[in-house]
């Protein structure tokens, strides 16, 4: 198997992410209202509050980091890294709305973080770290930049089984076309999915008080059109395969989808339950 290096990973992921950026701002509302929740609990897991200098890492239309430069106040900062300008762009104009002026976003691989050693009290990272394609050199960073008794929060998603609305459009491609199996060490949505990876990857960083948790809740959507018309406009993995479909098995994976999504229909919504892996870990005193 042929892997790509990861200076095409990370461009190809750049392209993607810009691409999709205006489908993230269009949804933007959607998903804040209902993802809320884990921004809260990444904020409590890293221990953020009055004065504290953070980073985000990922931070894409801007949370978690909006709701950090909310907690540290005037007299703390945040940083937000993310590789998408278009997607960052989106943050930005929260910035002002929020009238905040302690956060600044910067286009940035957070591969290579660029920050002094222990200069930043705390770290968070919502649904990025999966896609590195050097995980554990991202890990070493995150490590390198904490303060002594700085914690770090990650989410990252946890099994496709337990994330139906994830896995519902590759399912239905497969039933139309031949989809080649994913390389499961390739970066990808459920590559820290299994319980204790990251937390063993924290670890071998260094990091100590480390905690890994499958975090449950659930989404839901108005119907199952919704979904599908959410999906086709964000999710750029998508994308990528929907765009080399005829007319004909486009609406085939589209009936497939919704076919699929209406199973989840509670009451008046669609209601998806979802598994996130949330995992933290404190840099030793």
């Amino acid at each position: 198997m042929t892997h790509a290096a990861p200076e095409e990973i990370t461009e190809g992921q750049r392209r993607d992410w810009n691409r999709v950026a205006g489908g993230w701002e269009k949804w933007d509302r959607f998903f804040e209202e209902q993802l809320a929740y884990l921004n809260y609990r990444l904020v409590a897991d890293a221990r953020l509050r009055a004065g504290m200098r953070v980073l985000d890492l990922g931070s894409g239309t801007g949370y978690p980091a909006l709701l950090a430069a909310q907690v540290v106040g005037d007299t703390g900062r945040v940083i937000g890294l993310d590789l998408a300008s278009a997607m960052l762009a989106v943050a930005r104009k929260k910035v002002g709305e929020l009238k905040l002026a302690n956060i600044q976003f910067k286009e940035k691989d957070v591969s290579s973080l660029p920050l002094e050693a222990g200069s930043v009290d705390a770290i968070t990272s919502r649904f990025c770290l999966m896609f590195l394609p050097d995980i554990p050199k991202a890990v070493a960073e995150i490590a390198r930049v904490l303060k002594p008794g700085g914690w770090v929060a990650a989410a990252v998603w946890s099994a496709p089984d337990n994330n139906p609305s994830i896995g519902l459009p590759m399912a239905a491609i497969k039933q139309v076309i031949t989809v080649p199996p994913p390389d499961p060490t390739a970066p990808g949505i459920f590559r820290l999915a299994k319980p204790g990876e990251l937390a063993g990857l924290f670890r071998q960083a260094g990091l100590t008080d480390v905690t890994d948790h499958e975090f449950l809740g659930e989404w839901s959507y108005a119907s199952a059109d919704e979904y599908y018309t959410s999906l086709m406009e964000i999710a750029a993995p998508v994308q990528n395969l929907m765009a080399n479909l005829s007319d004909t098995q486009r609406q085939e994976v589209r009936r497939l989808v919704l076919q699929a999504a209406s199973q989840y229909q509670r009451g008046d919504r669609v209601r998806f339950p979802l598994a996130v892996r949330m995992v933290a870990a404190r840099k030793p005193v």
